[in-house]
């Protein structure tokens, strides 16, 4: 991640699917194309749910870090 590389973070943490999914969509439809978000989740589902979203909607999942207690996906709007 570069400098000139606009990050946004949506903390998600103690939600169920569906609402990461939908709180992720309610952020990116107000981004640029080629920004950044950086999620953090912690509902195991979200590792089905985020990446489905994405692929459905034209976004790139770039990385997903799975930790002991959170899960972190950096998503591109395309």
């Amino acid at each position: 991640m570069t400098d000139n590389q606009v990050k946004h973070s949506l903390d998600v943490s103690g939600h169920k699917c569906p609402l990461p999914v939908m709180r992720l969509r309610r952020l990116i439809v107000n981004i640029k194309i080629g920004e950044f978000v950086e999620l953090k989740a912690t509902d195991p589902m979200t590792l089905i749910d985020i990446p489905n979203y994405c692929r459905e909607t034209g976004h790139v999942v770039v990385n997903v870090t799975e930790g002991d207690d959170c899960i972190l996906y950096l998503v591109k709007k395309c």
